[in-house]
């Protein structure tokens, strides 16, 4: 979804010819996994943070293509709401001190913003200017005024996007979260949701367990990171992300209840083979919405003499069904495999994304070293809305342990097990400690960014200008006031 395009509308025709292309390109993906030595490599690490702009009072500053030209650095793009920007982190080893580069670089990258949006003019029609940047799960200023067709940007992807799901499904998008429902035309409400999300290389041989470890591990993570209670004057879950994007862009209207998943999945089951099968179900199981066609080579030709297809178009399509753990195939450096974690909220500081990184990237290492495919997966997918709903309040089941254990107590006996993980990657003891202390001390202390936004004594607006203080200050939400 981060490729610009050059339309908004196609014909029937052009879904058809996207279709086989998608078959195509999938056998040659196969032959392509099975090239020895294929994906070999350091593993690295990147991130992509997603910022909330906001003006002097702490609406929303749907002004990101302004901020944008201002800027003028590559790592920054647009998002699918005027008032969303995003910034792709500079891909590092995981050998050594990652989490220290990643911390630096979002730092920089949120201050970078924060001071452009705060010298825009204050002659624009949204009466802003003198805001900032935000780094938070939802942005609790949000009203339904927000997501009217003039907040997307004006990009011709994320149009031809919106028709392309519309397109699928006829009928509205029902969101319902506790007492809250809405009825809506369009994705937009995706723009609501703000993320925090990683990069981990992997080789394809070990593609299966690491995805599956990273299945397992989301769980007791997402209940140590919540930061998105508040939605439209509600309090909701403690990550009502979760919940708002899976409703506000499911494309199964009636006639598609067979399909399991929707189009923001958990999933519904373990991966057995490796990262083909899930490209191959995204082929199978959702319909084309973006089918724009490229020019590139025969992808089976140019596997069978050596080199490496870009698969555009499975890529794409790979863009446009959003799993909360995502196969990523890159073409880019020889080819490679990523997975990509998506579950985790933006914010609330760098140093608290980061340790959530560690503990998240420790956590799957160290299960990827056993068959988890034995163990229930109902299991993992019930703790995922679980931590979702309740946060550390959660009850959680775990392998090798009897019944369920609250969330805190499980968090806490998990850490030392992701410290091993990191350390056997190569992380040095100093950066891991630091990075799960902040962890343990969320836990204990009961403060993550969910519980310092619900016990906030103001309105909206002084929790937003009290919240964007306290996160480009740095100091871990554990140490808020």
């Amino acid at each position: 979804m981060g490729e610009e395009l050059d339309k908004e509308r196609f014909t029937e025709q052009e879904f058809a010819v996207f279709g086989e292309r998608l078959v195509e390109q999938l056998a040659a993906f196969r032959e392509l996994l099975d090239r020895p030595g294929f994906g070999q490599g350091d593993t690295t690490i990147g991130g992509e943070l997603e910022l909330f702009l906001i003006d002097k009072m702490g609406d929303p500053l749907p002004r990101n293509e302004e901020l944008l030209e201002a800027i003028g650095d590559p790592r920054l793009t647009l998002e699918l709401g005027r008032f969303n920007l995003e910034g792709n982190l500079t891909p590092v080893p995981l050998a050594g001190s990652p989490f220290r580069a990643m911390g630096d670089e979002l730092q920089e990258i949120t201050a970078l913003v924060d001071r452009a949006a705060g010298e825009l003019d204050v002659d624009g029609d949204d009466g802003g200017g003198g805001g900032g940047a935000i780094p938070i799960g939802i942005l609790p200023t949000l009203g339904t005024g927000d997501f009217t067709p003039h907040a997307m940007s004006d990009e011709a992807r994320y149009r031809a996007l919106s028709r392309g799901v519309r397109r699928v499904r006829l009928e509205p998008f029902v969101v319902r979260v506790d007492d809250l429902e809405l009825v809506v035309e369009d994705v937009l409400l995706e723009a609501a949701n703000t993320s925090w999300q990683i990069h981990l290389r992997t080789p394809p041989e070990r593609f299966a367990p690491l995805f599956n470890a990273a299945q397992l591990a989301i769980g007791p993570v997402l209940a140590a990171a919540g930061n998105s209670p508040l939605f439209l004057g509600r309090r909701l879950w403690e990550e009502t992300r979760i919940v708002l994007m899976e409703e506000a862009a499911d494309d199964r209207d009636v006639g598609r209840l067979y399909r399991r998943d929707g189009r923001v999945t958990f999933g519904s089951d373990w991966v057995r083979e490796g990262a083909y099968e899930l490209f191959e179900r995204c082929v199978q199981d959702y319909e084309p919405v973006l089918p724009a066609l490229t020019d590139a080579p025969d992808p089976l030709e140019t596997v069978r003499q050596g080199g490496i297809p870009d698969l555009a178009e499975l890529r794409l399509q790979m863009g446009t069904v959003w799993m909360w753990n995502r196969p990523v195939y890159d073409p880019a450096d020889g080819g490679h495999l990523r997975i990509e974690m998506r579950a985790l909220p933006a914010g609330p500081t760098c140093a608290d994304m980061t340790a959530n990184a560690a503990f998240l990237l420790g956590l799957t290492l160290s299960e990827s070293h056993r068959d988890l495919t034995g163990y229930k997966f109902g299991e993992v997918y019930q703790n995922f809305y679980r931590a979702a709903r309740q946060g550390l309040s959660a009850k959680l089941s775990w392998p090798g342990h009897e019944g369920e254990l609250d969330a805190s107590e499980l968090i806490l006996s998990l850490l030392p097990q992701a410290r091993a993980g990191l350390l056997e990657a190569g992380v040095v003891p100093d950066e891991a400690d630091t990075a799960l202390e902040i962890i343990a001390q969320r836990v204990r202390t009961g403060r993550t960014g969910a519980a310092w936004q619900r016990e906030f004594p103001g309105d909206a607006r002084a929790l937003v200008t009290a919240y964007r203080k306290l996160a480009l200050s740095g100091v871990p939400v554990h140490l808020w006031r």
